[in-house]
């Protein structure tokens, strides 16, 4: 049976999940609500998403917790912290020393990068040329090489994360992968009591083992609107005329203004790839939160498409308040 005639019934229990499960986690975590919902839409979308804030900001423990509400086994996660001094075999795996005796270069990839199916990497500006070679190849292309053989990788999604966003050349084309950047702002102004709140009950639930954030929904829902999306939805979508791209023309038309306002006048890099990647990542939100209708708030991800620190904060606000206006 394929997705096109797939039983719809399926598609729509899966979505449902994802939905209640985007409310649990909402509950439980602080002012997280619009980077709870980029995460899901993110691996719905098998698109990388990087978030940016200082250490203490939640950026590990949303991976972390994401994951554990999935039932995801620990041997299709992987998380590492990456510093200056990482070597490709801490992410890809140590080379098998009983097969380089035989003159074979190959690595032990069981537990590492190459295995994983959300895959987090904590400080990933600070990777080497050889790591970053690796990681590109990995996320655009779904696959790793040994002894110059091409091997698929089971990558569902990459989430990383950086304390900023460096400007040197050698660290665009990662950058660009990352089709969505969001900041994690800490809370601790805004809600003072609640953190001190939330943070003793999840010590405590972590001490008595339970998890309130465990949900029906497993990566395999994911996986399927995924797949349901790319065999159907998009196909259908840009099967209408230029007017009606995202269903409605006033949010078509408001679409590709943003994108020559943020490319025009922000200065914000907007690529060929990037744009189609937008559009996708948009579709997905909307059909997972409104069945495919795109809405004004599908277009608030035009708030995460910068490449540097600064794009970050003045695309959030011009896009929001441009949305705002828009009647």
């Amino acid at each position: 049976m394929t997705l096109q005639t797939q039983n719809i019934d399926q598609i729509n229990e899966a979505r449902a999940r994802i939905v209640d499960y985007y409310t649990r986690l909402n509950d439980f975590f602080l002012k997280r609500s619009d980077l709870l919902k980029l995460m899901l839409v993110a691996v719905a979308a098998q698109e990388p998403m990087l978030f940016i804030g200082r250490p203490g900001t939640a950026k590990s423990m949303l991976v972390s917790i994401f994951c554990q509400g999935l039932g995801m086994k620990s041997e299709d996660y992987f998380e590492y912290m990456l510093t200056k001094f990482s070597e490709p075999s801490e992410i890809m795996g140590p080379v098998d020393i009983q097969e380089l005796k035989s003159g074979r270069y190959l690595r032990k990839v069981d537990g590492h990068l190459p295995t994983a199916k959300i895959a987090f990497l904590d400080e990933i500006f600070k990777a080497n040329s050889a790591i970053l070679n690796m990681l590109l190849t990995v996320i655009n292309e779904r696959k790793y090489y040994q002894e110059g053989k091409a091997i698929p990788v089971p990558l569902v999604c990459m989430f990383a994360a950086s304390n900023e966003i460096p400007d040197f050349g050698e660290f665009d084309a990662l950058k660009d992968r990352f089709i969505i950047k969001a900041e994690t702002l800490s809370v601790r102004d805004s809600c003072f009591h609640e953190l001190i709140r939330m943070g003793v009950s999840f010590e405590s639930r972590i001490y008595n083992r339970e998890k309130p954030w465990k949900s029906d929904c497993t990566l395999d829902d994911f996986i399927l609107i995924h797949d349901y999306v790319v065999s159907t939805v998009l196909p259908n979508a840009i099967e209408r005329d230029d007017k009606h791209l995202l269903g409605d023309e006033r949010i078509t038309t408001a679409f590709k203004a943003l994108i020559s306002v943020l490319a025009d006048e922000l200065k914000v890099e907007i690529t060929d790839r990037k744009l189609i990647k937008l559009y996708k990542v948009i579709l997905t939100q909307a059909f997972i939160f409104n069945g495919g209708n795109v809405t004004r708030d599908d277009l608030k991800i035009l708030c995460y498409c910068g490449n540097n620190f600064s794009d970050v904060r003045k695309i959030k606000d011009y896009i929001e308040e441009r949305l705002a206006n828009l009647d």
